[in-house]
């Protein structure tokens, strides 16, 4: 992409669509450097645009990350391989994320755009449910058996990311474990976090009575607003519950400083984060596909 080539751009993204990104979206992602232009692919036809992918990344990052919009002009009979070699132009590890409604799963426009992804390297694909707080549902029960405070030391949070992902459900974390080792996989996920736009400030190590470490709580923010960040819990405490003290914990601290919504996500197939979630009074009112 070239400055020369915005107005065309929008024009595109104005087309009703699955894709996450808007008009507004683009305009006000280029201004924050979520979107650049080095990071918007164009596939031309003479001087008009046949496809249109566009990535997302951290302001303070160095790549992208997310795939978020496939476009194709109503002339290509056949978007998939124009989509794939789009795709293709940005090297691993990367990821597609689309959302959608629950009953618009089977959306054949969705099934188009994964279908690229995967020919494109993207194969595996994670169901997540989304889950949403607000301050019409009462607030869970704050723990009395576990001690939250902060801790201004990233080095500690890589040690107990390091010690969560041990056995975790989280697809993307066993995933990123593979590929990474344990070690390298928590200090790139600690400095994920640091570049979100949520209050580091309120980070929360947990201990239980005996002082032994438990878990780890990240109340945090995206572009959308607050958000449930990160917890887990310690293998050598798991089964025991404490997976509702370190979500009760996010959603109180995010609720004392005004949130007027909490969102977060789980895969469909962590059981216990996903009920967990139903407990404290989440409701879950979509669904983010995540190729990979």
């Amino acid at each position: 992409m070239v400055e020369t080539d915005l107005d065309r751009i929008l024009t595109c993204l104005d087309i009703p669509s699955v894709n996450t990104t808007t008009r507004q979206r683009f305009v006000d992602y280029l201004r924050t450097g979520a979107y650049r232009p080095e990071w918007t692919w164009l596939a031309l036809d003479g001087d008009e645009i046949a496809g249109l992918a566009v990535w997302w990344g951290f302001p303070a990052g160095d790549r992208p990350l997310a795939l978020d919009a496939l476009y194709a002009a109503p002339s290509v009979a056949d978007p998939i391989p124009l989509w794939t070699s789009l795709i293709e132009r940005v090297p691993p590890p990367v990821e597609y994320h689309i959302f959608v409604l629950p009953d618009g799963r089977d959306d054949p426009e969705i099934a188009a755009r994964l279908a690229a992804a995967a020919a494109a390297g993207l194969s595996t694909l994670t169901e997540r449910f989304r889950y949403e707080w607000t301050p019409a549902i009462t607030l869970p029960p704050r723990s009395k058996r576990l001690t939250f405070t902060a801790e201004p030391d990233d080095e500690a949070f890589i040690d107990v990311f390091q010690r969560i992902s041990d056995g975790s459900l989280d697809v993307a974390t066993r995933a990123g474990v593979a590929r990474l080792g344990a070690r390298a996989y928590a200090e790139q996920d600690v400095a994920d976090y640091t570049m979100m736009p949520g209050p580091r400030q309120l980070w929360r190590p947990a201990h239980d009575t005996a002082g032994e470490l438990v878990g780890c709580a990240l109340p945090s923010a995206n572009d959308g607003g607050p958000v449930v960040g990160y917890l887990g819990v310690v293998p050598a405490h798991r089964g025991h519950g404490y997976v509702d003290d370190l979500l009760a914990e996010i959603t109180w601290l995010l609720a004392e400083r005004g949130a007027s919504s909490i969102r977060a996500d789980t895969d469909s197939t962590n059981t216990p984060m996903a009920t967990a979630f139903e407990r404290a009074g989440y409701r879950m009112f979509a669904i983010r596909l995540v190729a990979s």
